[in-house]
């Protein structure tokens, strides 16, 4: 092994690890015997460096968690490992970002002696996060589509504009299973089910990586399970929370999806730091599990355990902290992983062995990604080679990926209720009041991960870089024979109440009155919703809930339309209402979408991803509850939703049919198909959703009463109808029994075929026995209820 007096130039091209004929295996070995320490180092951090604005290369990036800037040219001259955000740091033409990231790589490859470029990695939750591309709907729409298929043609389309522009990693998506509807960042998940969340994710992960890009899971792992919903506050959960809820969906992520990358948790599971835990980094996710890719840290985690958890005496003690229990990567800067780590290497204190366990997994990574090849030239993704692209000459926000956008919002939107058919809107509906502090505001639409949310608002000289038209503007559009008027009321938070007067004026003088309330999305208490903006509690923000109940006593009939990044309680106006509709952040093309839903263009098949509480308080709960988390005798609050996970409305009806018997025992590692025929009755074309949820009466622990464990978006023509089949294997009704492993139990069970998770829209039960002796599962399990939708037939 070469030390660091002992490093020669390597000149000689037909180096072993040059040669892509070989195993990456090998050419990694051949590279890592060949470098100093401080080379080894430099591959395993990265610098915030955004794109300069002309084109010319990157710019450190200063933050709040910095000391210092990085000096970009210093530290390259022993290679770098990845660059963090080059399009996402600040506002960048993209074909201009493009050649900047280009000449950054020439720069990088020409002052390392291997000539090795970085990774470069951005934010892509809801598109890739740069001005001028897609914005698309958050996490709990993909959720509400309950249709993997098409989260998965989005993130494809994701994946082919970031490494369209030389980026090689996402980082989503977001896996965290929603544990307290105030948390912050409930906008970024999925949704409260972990079955749900993995199949979604997993889809996700798929058109991601099948683009050429590096999919990130995250946040591993129990950072939603955070005490009082407080971003970064301790996890309590115990062992069979975690195993049977937090972690599934990434169990299913990496062996469904096939994710290459994984980021750590910033949180402390009883009393121990996720990033300083090996047992889940190293023994469960490569051990268990046998992930062979990367694990990078969220940014400044490992610098936390010395600033914020109290677990390293300094920066060196978190180095050893996070190389021991299995960060690869330090993002988004070097904070430890420098200098501070060199030096502990030299003094003893950590072992070289770990920075070259390390190593490994990253230069494996950049050796699959071509970046090792002899032939890899940075200008490939930059517009004109290396001369001067024109500014809008990379578009990152085409007709298809907006017409992508405006399918998965349109198929999110849901409709919550709809007393007396009040929608859609009637077309001899003239008048049309059109109140809230959302519903002219094109921000609405967005999530905090979006560009213009979480680093636009920041550059407000600049445009926002793609066109966001509001429900207002959309709802005018879809209906231009009718009089709308538009008034705000009041703002999202703020307590200014002057606008009451106007709005109600406008309410009590139309047909109808549309009101458009709900979040809006900022970082750090900067918004409702958003990373570090948790709730109190789940009544809507400032006084929106006041300006609806001063709405509805107009006693004009009121359309509510809920924009926002969490479900919140409406128990105290459902009653009232003529309708509501549920839309969470829907991306650019939200407003088309939720509009053509109030007009009747589209019918809503969209069902609810996360329960919406009756009342604003009683948290944290979600429908995964055993009998005792029930409403019951034992306490004055009933916990029991207004609006159940899994609910949704449509303008059209469907019959199920044909339902199975089902068998009277199947082995306890047997399957068999549940089918049954979904019609449309309806005059309509729309959308039906089958959800199969597992009931487990009597178990050796307390168990939910009924769980997801399988689901089919079924889209009908009117007059049309399906056969859908649904394989259960005995390994969905798997649990942690009382030795700590996962089981697959002997006894009853019940299978239930729902509109939703309550009891009242279970459509049909089958009850059957699990036999033979009780089994231990692993990873090896089905994790899958394998469905199949047939091609429809007309009724007869």
């Amino acid at each position: 092994m070469a030390t660091e007096t002992e490093s020669e130039p390597v000149s000689e091209a037909e180096a072993p690890w040059r040669d892509p004929s070989l195993p990456a295996e090998d050419r990694v070995a051949d590279l890592v015997g060949r470098m100093t320490l401080t080379e080894k180092a430099a591959q395993l951090y990265s610098i915030w460096a955004g794109a300069d604005a002309d084109g010319e290369g990157v710019a450190p990036h200063m933050h709040d968690n910095l000391a210092e800037p990085a000096d970009f040219e210093q530290l390259i001259t022993d290679g770098l490992g990845q660059l963090t955000r080059p399009f996402g740091t600040a506002p960048v033409d993209p074909a201009l970002g493009t050649l900047a990231l280009a000449r950054a790589q020439q720069q990088i490859m020409a002052a390392n002696r291997f000539g090795i470029p970085a990774m470069a990695h951005e934010e892509c939750l809801a598109g890739f996060a740069a001005w001028g591309a897609t914005v698309y709907p958050v996490p709990p729409a993909w959720g509400a589509a309950f249709d993997p298929a098409l989260v998965e043609e989005m993130a494809r389309a994701i994946g082919r504009d970031l490494r369209s522009v030389g980026v090689h990693q996402g980082l989503a998506p977001v896996l965290d299973v929603v544990r307290d509807l105030r948390w912050g960042r409930v906008e970024e998940t999925i949704g409260e089910d972990p079955y749900l969340v993995g199949t979604v994710g997993a889809a996700y992960v798929r058109g991601l990586e099948s683009a050429g890009v590096v999919a990130t899971l995250k946040h591993f792992a129990g950072y939603s399970a955070s005490a009082g919903a407080r971003n970064l506050a301790p996890v309590r959960a115990g062992g069979r929370e975690l195993a049977d809820v937090v972690l599934p969906p990434f169990e299913l992520a990496l062996r469904e999806g096939g994710a290459r990358s994984v980021m750590h948790s910033y949180a402390e599971i009883d009393g121990l730091p996720v990033a300083a835990d090996p047992a889940l980094l190293t023994q469960l996710l490569r051990g268990d599990w046998g992930f062979t890719g990367t694990v990078v840290a969220d940014y400044f985690g490992i610098g936390f355990l010395e600033t914020l958890h109290k677990v390293a005496a300094d920066r060196a003690d978190a180095a050893r902290l996070a190389l021991t229990a299995g960060i690869d990567v330090e993002l988004p800067t070097v904070r430890t992983y420098g200098e501070e780590l060199i030096a502990a290497v030299g003094r003893g204190e950590i072992p070289e062995a770990l920075v070259d366990r390390a190593l490994y997994r990253v230069l494996r990574q950049k050796c699959e990604l071509g970046l090792l090849d002899p032939g890899w030239s940075p200008l490939s993704a930059a517009p004109g080679g290396d001369g001067r692209p024109e500014r809008g000459s990379v578009d990152l926000d085409p007709a298809a990926n907006r017409a992508l956008a405006r399918r998965l919002a349109e198929q999110s939107v849901i409709l919550l209720d709809n007393r007396g058919g009040a929608l859609p809107l009637a077309a001899r509906t003239r008048r049309i009041a059109v109140v809230g502090p959302l519903a002219d505001d094109p921000m609405a639409m967005l999530g905090c991960y979006s560009f213009p949310a979480h680093v636009g608002v920041a550059h407000p000289e600049v445009p926002l870089g793609i066109r966001l038209p509001t429900v207002f503007r959309s709802l005018g559009d879809e209906l231009p024979d009718a009089e709308l008027t538009c008034t705000r009321g009041c703002a999202v938070s703020d307590p200014d109440r002057s606008g009451f007067e106007a709005a109600v004026a406008a309410a009590r003088d139309a047909e109808v009155c549309v009101a458009v309330l709900g979040d809006r999305a900022g970082l750090f208490g900067r918004g409702t919703s958003g990373e570090g903006c948790d709730a109190a509690d789940l009544a809507l923000p400032g006084v929106q809930g006041e300006l609806l109940a001063a709405l509805l006593a107009t006693g004009t009939p009121v359309v509510l339309v809920l924009l926002t990044g969490r479900p919140y309680a409406l128990g105290a106006h459902a009653g009232q209402l003529a309708a509501a509709v549920q839309a969470f952040f829907p991306g650019e093309e939200g407003g088309p979408a939720v509009a053509g839903v109030l007009s009747g263009r589209v019918n809503p098949s969209g069902r609810l991803p996360l329960s919406m509480p009756a009342g604003p308080g009683g948290q944290p709960w979600t429908y995964l509850q055993p009998p005792l988390g029930l409403a019951g005798s034992v306490s004055n609050l009933d916990p029991t939703p207004l609006y159940p996970f899994g609910h949704g409305l449509s303008y059209t009806s469907f019959a199920w049919e044909d339902l199975p018997a089902g068998v009277p025992e199947l082995p306890t590692d047997g399957a068999f198909d549940l089918t049954l025929t979904v019609r449309n009755t309806g005059e309509r074309d729309g959308a039906e959703v089958v959800q199969l949820y597992l009931h487990d009466p009597v178990a050796q622990t307390t168990r939910p009463d009924s769980r997801l464990i399988g689901y089919a978006r079924v889209p009908l023509a009117a007059g049309e109808a399906r056969r859908v089949r649904l394989r259960f294997h005995a390994d969905l009704a798997s649990f942690t029994g009382r030795a700590g492993h996962r089981i697959v139990e002997p006894g009853a069970i019940e299978l239930r075929l729902a509109a939703s998770s309550a009891p009242a829209d279970v459509r049909h039960r089958v009850t059957l026995r699990l036999t033979g002796p009780e089994r231990a599962v692993g990873h090896d399990r089905e994790l899958l209820c394998r469905t199949v939708v047939e091609e429809p037939h007309k009724i007869p």
